[in-house]
């Protein structure tokens, strides 16, 4: 990975994580947390999408990498939420 893909990554992920953070909590996570966040939910959202066939994950930086992290990062959030909340 060059540092051109580097940056790319932690910028779609820093704002996709912001993004879902203010869609799921009302708030974000801090820059680090973040990235993490859309960093994970791009990995997600590209192996969800491509399970069902829709466009080609991450890609560069462009608003379907953007979309396919988002959605990615709110599902994750999603998950973790019913997993914390669940009844042990």
């Amino acid at each position: 990975m060059d540092l051109t893909s580097l940056l790319v990554w932690l910028i779609i992920g820093a704002i996709a994580g912001w993004a879902a953070g203010e869609v799921m909590r009302g708030h974000g996570f801090g820059l680090l947390g973040n990235i993490l966040v859309g960093i994970v939910g791009a990995i997600l959202g590209g192996w969800l999408f491509s399970l069902l066939g829709i466009g080609g994950g991450v890609t560069g930086l462009n608003i379907g990498s953007l979309i396919t992290a988002f959605l990615g990062a709110v599902i994750l959030l999603a998950l973790l939420g019913a997993v914390r909340r669940a009844p042990v």
